[in-house]
């Protein structure tokens, strides 16, 4: 099954942008708010900086997508948000969002830069920041688990309303685990028609293992041609 509607992840500049922020269409923009809204109900505000990582159970799901899209989202309630790309192993966020590369999070665990070094605004919203993962460290997960991760965390905790983490597939390295005990909760997102069974069975029993609160799952790669959802477009697409 995981040869069939495969992610691309050789997106030109052009369709990559078309899938992110107010690019996305209207089915993707309203599931993007409804998930919003849950983890409104789940993590709420007066609770403090909100932390909420996502991963997936294989490469090429959406993962990295679906962070920036959540974080978006998150910006467009007017709150401060970072989105932080632990990924150290594939990362993709600097070319996704036109930002520089490094220094980045790697870069700031071993000591090369500071926190405001790695700090970058977006175009997407004013109030929505990205650290980048940095050069492409030897030890990914030794880092992540550092006591100096804890801190930056801990740290960001003090200037943003709401942190996005972008971690690898549990599946493929320990990275996402070994993260999750510092934030508040995880996302898992499932491609359509990719993901198997047992891959994802697989990462619930990791994160119930590690007694990580499991906020919910987003499906990508969903037919949207389908009669339902072009009547729904029809309906409400000129909402504003």
């Amino acid at each position: 099954m995981r040869n069939k509607n495969k992610y691309r992840d050789n997106m030109t500049p052009e369709e990559s942008r078309k899938t992110l922020g107010k690019e996305l269409s209207f089915a993707a923009a309203e599931a993007y708010k409804l998930l919003r809204t849950n983890l409104d109900f789940s993590l709420p505000a007066d609770s403090g900086c909100r932390v909420i990582g996502i991963t997936s159970s294989l490469k090429g799901e959406g993962k990295s997508t679906t962070s920036i899209n959540i974080a978006y989202t998150m910006a467009q309630s007017g709150g401060k948000v970072l989105l932080i790309e632990a990924d150290m192993r594939l990362p993709t966020l600097a070319k996704r969002l036109q930002v520089r590369p490094r220094p980045g999070i790697s870069n700031l665990l071993v000591g090369q830069c500071s926190g405001n070094d790695v700090l970058q605004r977006t175009e997407l919203l004013p109030n929505l920041w990205v650290a980048t993962a940095g050069d492409i460290p030897p030890n990914p997960a030794e880092l992540l688990g550092s006591v100096n991760m804890e801190q930056t965390i801990e740290a960001m905790k003090t200037i943003f309303d709401v942190i996005v983490v972008d971690l690898p597939p549990i599946t493929a390295v320990t990275d996402a685990v070994i993260v999750s005990k510092m934030v508040d909760g995880m996302i898992v997102v499932v491609r359509q028609n990719y993901c198997e069974k047992g891959a994802l069975d697989e990462v619930v029993r990791q994160l119930r293992f590690v007694e990580t609160k499991i906020l919910g799952f987003v499906m990508t790669g969903a037919d949207t041609t389908k009669k339902a959802y072009k009547r729904y477009g029809r309906t409400y697409g000129d909402y504003k």
